[in-house]
């Protein structure tokens, strides 16, 4: 038996996963990113144009980037080289840089290929500057992170951004055929099965070839259990410390916000399914609860306190009904921003006015010289009054009063409103008098 190890292969007749066997060899075999690539797209106009200028390409795993990078390499002259962040250093940049200066000098230009981009720290990612900046290098670079958040300003202001979008079931199943076409054997997989198996890839179509290439050594048929058990079910695409931690979070607010109480139950449910810490969940409906509810169901903030004092008795998974619980709550609830809104207003009043004094009636006389300043003096005490309000202006004297707290005409705060109203007669009715 030839062994492997030592003997000399071909690379062209070594084993390749299906996934790169099925990539893509042209622009037009690209699936999922019409809008880059199609007809009309920016990066399709850039290639017709002949054109190529530095790029990002932000997108999540298994959407193309890759095969991008090297299809745009096929439609230039340009030598291709690739790189990882990943396995990459200082040196390795400046071999492939030197490299491009060589090339560059006998005429012809370089496109780099850099992996992960955002792996590389600050000062490994100022070194691309100088050689994008005179044209020694197009720079391609692939990235699952935000580029706001993970690439300097510097090198972003000098490539252009190109968001690749996760894989519909459409480009999914388009996948799958060519998988089929290339095998010459339909998956053994049942209608729900082949659903479900496109339901698991998750917008991953690298990870959807993998399985069908599980599959396609099956000689019986699978149902969605017997797929289940054959494949590990992959993972929602969900990093705690990434963009999509973020994404999740504020898809899960707003929801809230706009009382879409099922927006907000799936939300919560992805996250918990991405191991998302509870605490963080808890801690964002608290905030929910006092920004965007307020007054107008002041239970609110009672019921998110307390779900969150459940989770720290029980853990999970029981207090996960108390969560939902907290969840359906705060989503139909009354909503009402007024106290935020009167807090931010305050805080800039008080911005403007430093450390100008209360007035004297507000303040206690412990001491006779304190009496003797007028500390205390025209004080009423609001009790003493037949109607429990004395009226008084507590805002400081030379500082005229605003009003800050304008409660909505929803749930409890309509009863507020009315409160202030009564009120606010009565000061103008003691100012008259």
């Amino acid at each position: 038996m030839p062994d492997l190890f030592t003997q000399d292969i071909p690379e062209a007749d070594l084993p390749r996963p299906l996934a790169d066997r099925l990539r893509p060899r042209a622009i037009e075999d690209v699936v999922g990113q019409d809008h880059l690539v199609g007809p009309t797209g920016s990066i399709r106009r850039m290639v017709d144009g002949g054109r190529l200028s530095s790029m990002i390409l932000w997108g999540p795993p298994g959407c193309g980037k890759t095969t991008l990078a090297r299809i745009l390499a096929d439609h230039t002259d340009l030598h291709f080289e690739q790189i990882s962040a990943i396995f990459s250093g200082v040196a390795d940049l400046k071999k492939v840089f030197e490299g491009a200066r060589m090339r560059r000098r006998n005429g012809r230009g370089t496109l780099l290929f850099v992996d992960e981009i955002h792996r590389f720290n600050k000062s490994q990612q100022d070194a691309f500057l100088p050689v994008v900046e005179d044209g020694t290098i197009t720079l391609i670079g692939a990235t699952t992170e935000n580029p706001s958040f993970e690439l300097n300003g510097a090198l972003l202001s000098r490539c252009q951004v190109f968001v690749l979008k996760r894989l519909d079931n459409v480009a999914i199943e388009i996948l799958l055929t060519r998988a089929e076409e290339l095998s010459g054997k339909v998956l053994p997989l049942t209608f729900e099965a082949r659903e479900s198996m496109k339901a698991m890839a998750d917008g991953d179509g690298r990870y959807a070839l993998t399985m069908a290439e599980q599959i396609l050594a099956q000689e019986e048929a699978l149902d969605t259990a017997q797929l289940a058990a054959l494949v590990n079910r992959r993972a929602p695409l969900y990093d705690k410390a990434d963009d999509g931690h973020y994404n999740l979070i504020s898809a899960f607010h707003k929801s809230l916000r706009a009382s879409d109480v099922d927006a907000a139950l799936y939300w919560m449910a992805r996250m918990l399914a991405g191991g998302e810490r509870p605490e963080y969940i808890l801690r964002r409906m608290t905030c929910v609860a006092s920004e965007d509810i307020s007054n107008a169901d002041p239970q609110a903030l009672v019921i998110a306190i307390a779900a969150w004092d459940a989770y720290e008795r029980l853990g999970l998974p029981e207090a996960e009904l108390a969560m939902a619980q907290a969840c359906t709550y705060l989503g139909t609830a009354p909503k009402s921003n007024a106290s935020y809104m009167a807090f931010s207003a305050a805080k800039a009043l008080a911005t403007r006015t430093g450390s100008t004094m209360p007035p004297k009636h507000a303040l206690n006389a412990p001491t006779k010289l304190m009496k003797n300043e007028g500390y205390h003096l025209g004080y009423i005490y609001d009790h003493d009054t037949p109607e429990g309000f004395s009226g008084l202006n507590y805002f400081p004297p030379d500082v005229p009063r605003e009003e800050f707290y304008a409660p909505v005409e929803r749930g409890f705060e309509r009863e507020i409103r009315k409160r202030l109203d009564y009120w606010a007669g009565l000061r103008q009715k003691k100012a008259e008098s």
